[in-house]
C-alpha cells in the first residue's frame, strides 16, 4: 500500500473485506498516514450472500473504530448495517434511523443499499449532511448478481477520483450496476458475475480491402 500510494498516487480509495484485525490495523494506519485528504469509499464486507458472518467481532469493532471515522463514504447492505447499527432494518423509514446512526460513528455520508429489501424496486438511500435522497431502480429477477455490492462501491469510488460529486457519482455507479446486471453473461448455476464490461465499445470490423 504504501508503495503505491508514494510512486503512483491515488485520487480515491476503496476498501472491501478486510478479514484480521491485523490488516485492518495496517491498512487503517497507512490511509490515517499516507492518504490525508483523499476520498475513501468503505465497502463493509462483513455477510455473505447467504447469510453468514465474514468477520469476527473483534474484527467488526476495529472496522467501526478504526476505519468510519475515516470513511467519506460509508456503503453497507442491509445485513451490515444491521450489525453495525446494532438494530433491526425492516422498512424505509429504519433504513434512514440506521443510516444517520452510523453517519454518527464517523463516516462523511452512508450509502444504505436496500438491495435486501422486498419488492420490485430497489432503493437505495444516500444519508449525509445535505439530508437524504433516494435512489431507485427497478428489480432484476436474476441469480447473476455476483459482486454487486463490489462492484457499486468501486464505481462510486471512480466517480469521486474524477472529480464527481458523491450523488453523481453514487448515481452514475447505479446506472452502471443496473445495466451490468440485465447483461450479466449467465455463467453457471449459482450467483454468477455481472457484465462490468458493458461500457466497453469493441473495436471496430477493418475495413474492406478496396484492391
Amino acid at each position: 500500500i504504501e508503495v503505491v500510494l508514494d510512486d503512483i498516487g491515488t485520487d480515491c480509495v476503496k476498501t472491501g473485506m478486510l478479514y484480521r484485525v491485523e490488516i485492518l490495523e495496517v491498512v487503517a494506519d497507512v490511509l490515517a498516514a499516507k492518504a490525508v485528504g483523499v476520498p475513501l469509499v468503505v465497502d463493509p464486507v462483513m455477510v455473505a450472500k447467504g447469510g453468514a458472518r465474514l468477520l469476527q467481532d473483534d474484527t467488526i469493532d476495529t472496522l467501526r473504530r478504526r476505519l468510519l471515522p475515516l470513511a467519506s463514504v460509508l456503503t453497507p447492505n442491509i445485513p451490515e448495517a444491521e450489525i453495525l447499527a446494532e438494530m433491526a432494518i425492516r422498512d424505509a423509514g429504519e433504513m434512514e434511523r440506521a443510516g444517520a446512526k452510523l453517519m454518527a460513528e464517523g463516516p462523511g455520508a452512508v450509502l444504505m443499499k436496500g438491495g435486501h429489501m422486498a419488492g420490485d424496486v430497489v432503493r437505495d438511500v444516500l444519508i449525509s449532511e445535505a439530508g437524504s435522497e433516494a435512489f431507485e431502480s427497478p428489480r432484476i429477477e436474476t441469480p447473476h448478481t455476483h459482486g454487486t455490492g463490489c462492484t457499486l462501491a468501486s464505481g462510486i469510488a471512480t466517480g469521486l477520483a474524477q472529480g464527481l460529486a458523491l450523488r453523481d457519482a453514487v448515481a452514475r455507479a447505479r446506472d452502471y450496476v443496473l445495466e451490468a446486471i440485465r447483461t450479466a453473461p449467465g455463467y453457471g448455476s449459482g450467483h454468477g458475475p455481472l457484465n462490468h464490461g458493458h461500457t466497453v465499445a469493441p473495436f471496430p470490423p477493418a475495413p474492406a480491402s478496396t484492391r
